[in-house]
């Protein structure tokens, strides 16, 4: 559950990074790309000496934070 959340977490802020470089909004950028790599410094040992099954669960996990993060970057759009 642990390496799910973490991939999940990662590609939510990377999908909600993108939106705010897209809207060229500095402090939004800043957070997601200091959160991004702060989440990544976790995930990239365990992934890399993972297992195929744990490897699958990072990007299932991934995937459905990528899908959470266009959900949000559509409701940050009506805000800004």
């Amino acid at each position: 559950m642990k390496l799910f959340l973490t991939g999940f977490a990662q590609v939510l802020f990377v999908a909600i990074n993108t939106l705010f470089l897209s809207r060229i909004f500095y402090l939004g950028v800043l957070l997601c790309g200091f959160t991004i790599s702060f989440i990544w410094s976790y995930n990239v040992k365990k992934v890399v000496f993972g297992t195929i099954k744990e490897r699958l669960i990072y990007s299932i996990g991934a995937s459905l934070g990528g899908v959470l993060g266009l959900f949000i970057s559509q409701e940050i759009l009506k805000l800004i």
